[in-house]
């Protein structure tokens, strides 16, 4: 009886992570807003790289693989956010083409193909060529290692406030929100008992403590005049 009672609380709590994690990873998905507003507005890309999208895709395609019954189990919240995020990078990555110059839109269109060839080639291996137990390992690590390398880029932005001691280039709602979704699915994982989800969010959330901790120490430090720059990557 007790056994069931912490089970059913347990169950409780990661749902509520989860859902959590779902709420909180729009203040991610419409952050590149501002960016394309300037774009739409300007009519041009300009000196803006499309590849974060495009990675950024990608991550939310295997992360969302990873989240259905056919890999992990019980998992289908992460399906749901990364699906969500999924639809916001193709819009984004529509209207960079959509502006692009002739050149780096026929560059943004064959990347574009070239990740969705790649994910439907990835779920044809995995449930051809992978019995349930190893397709998880397989499509976990690969999960694990596409959300460590996001949440490692951040550290050039980390190194940026440091050497200019102005957190102008880091939004504090931003690195707020990667706080609250990398916390709540920390919390997921765990009450699931999934290393493959809670480990690279535990990455995320010790790096978005250091984000809001350099925010707290200079924000007083910066210029209150100077209008925050959008910073883009080529």
């Amino acid at each position: 009886m007790v056994f069931n009672s912490l089970f059913v609380d347990y169950s409780l709590l990661k749902q509520t992570a989860g859902v959590a994690g779902n709420i909180f990873a729009f203040g991610l998905f419409v952050s590149p807003i501002p960016t394309f507003r300037r774009i739409i507005r300007n009519k041009s890309t300009e000196q803006f790289s499309g590849l974060p999208y495009i990675y950024t895709l990608l991550n939310c395609f295997i992360c969302a693989w990873y989240g259905t019954p056919f890999v992990s189990v019980d998992n289908i919240l992460l399906t749901t956010v990364n699906s969500i995020g999924a639809i916001f990078q193709l819009v984004y990555i529509s209207l960079f083409i959509i502006y692009a110059e002739r050149q780096r839109k026929i560059k943004m269109l064959g990347l574009l193909v070239g990740v969705l060839v790649l994910f439907a080639a990835l779920i044809l291996m995995t449930l051809s060529m992978f019995d349930f137990a190893s397709r998880q390992i397989f499509v976990g690590f690969l999960s694990c290692a596409t959300l460590i390398s996001m949440f490692a880029s951040p550290l050039f932005i980390i190194k940026l406030v440091i050497q200019t001691k102005s957190v102008e280039y880091m939004p504090f709602y931003l690195s707020l929100s990667s706080f609250l979704m990398s916390a709540s699915f920390f919390a997921y994982g765990l009450f699931n008992w999934d290393a493959f989800v809670y480990f690279p969010n535990g990455i995320g959330l010790l790096l978005a403590v250091v984000q809001l901790g350099l925010y707290y120490f200079y924000k007083n430090r910066s210029p209150e005049d100077q209008e925050p720059l959008i910073i883009s990557y080529s």
